[in-house]
């Protein structure tokens, strides 16, 4: 475990638990859902990279200029492929300090998975403005390749929580969670205004039309969300009754590899030695 500060910041990570974060905290109170002591399960920590692709895949099948791709296929989330291959793997660090720490991942490709080569670099650190995170993937292949990139935190949930997300419209999904149509915002629920969690039903769709910025008030402060232009879609997963809520920043909506050519899904063919990148920052103010 690494653990970084600066002024009221504290993070935790584990590079070799997918290049997780394990925690983060502001003036002591956790701002990321805090990994549970002993946890080798990543979908127990505070926030994970997203790594080539964000979100499932339907069936875990997809043709990328005339080839097939058929990708493994995990039990807990048949019959999807999801979130890439990053956090199923351990990061090597690179570089670290007392509030910063750089960790790569090296991908070969898989023939009998992804088949295409990567890397991957992973940024974290913490300033007195918060903690940013930058993520990219260079595809160091002969070939071109499909590629997105994201980042997955859970934010702890207070009672009093209340997310505000500006986003134009939402994917609304069929009963396999795969999205099948664009709609307004409203017809889920529309974040613009704000909307306490409470009050909010079983969310986990992508927001199109991202203003690139969430803001979350609760337990007496304000978090703010940052994500640059790249990342101009959110996939929003709100469990009911949870004790964290998901704001993803991601470059590509779900099953973008599916998608019509002529739909702007947000996935990119990355030529090779090209670099595909991401930032996010959060921030946070007290508001009592």
């Amino acid at each position: 475990m690494i653990a970084l500060r600066a002024g009221d910041w504290r993070a935790t990570l584990a590079p070799g638990l997918g290049g997780s974060v394990l925690s983060l905290d502001w003036r002591g109170q956790p701002v990321f859902r805090p990994t549970p002591d002993g946890a080798t399960d990543i979908l127990e920590t505070a926030c994970f990279p997203l790594v080539p692709y964000a979100n499932r895949i339907a069936d875990g099948r997809f043709v990328f200029e005339g080839s097939s791709v058929h990708l493994p296929v995990r039990d807990r989330f048949a019959p999807h492929a999801i979130h890439g291959e990053g956090w199923l793997q351990s990061w090597t660090v690179e570089r670290q300090s007392a509030d910063t720490v750089a960790m790569t991942l090296d991908w070969a490709g898989d023939p009998d998975g992804w088949p295409w080569p990567w890397f991957a670099r992973q940024s974290v650190s913490l300033s007195s403005e918060g903690l940013r995170i930058g993520i990219s993937v260079t595809n160091t292949g002969q070939d071109a390749m499909p590629a997105g990139l994201g980042l997955h935190p859970y934010f702890h949930r207070y009672p009093d929580s209340r997310l505000t997300l500006p986003a134009e419209a939402v994917w609304m999904t069929d009963a396999r969670q795969i999205p099948e149509r664009l709609a307004p915002a409203a017809e889920l629920v529309d974040w613009s205004n704000g909307l306490d969690l409470t009050d909010a039903p079983f969310v986990d769709h992508a927001y199109a039309g991202w203003s690139g910025e969430a803001f979350l008030n609760g337990g007496g402060r304000r978090v703010t969300l940052t994500a640059d232009a790249a990342a101009r879609w959110s996939q929003v997963y709100m469990p009911i009754d949870a004790d964290f809520c998901c704001v993803e920043p991601v470059t590509h909506r779900p099953d973008a590899h599916n998608a019509p050519p002529v739909e702007d899904h947000g996935l990119i063919g990355l030529e090779p030695g090209r670099t595909l990148s991401l930032t996010i920052m959060i921030g946070a103010v007290s508001s009592s």
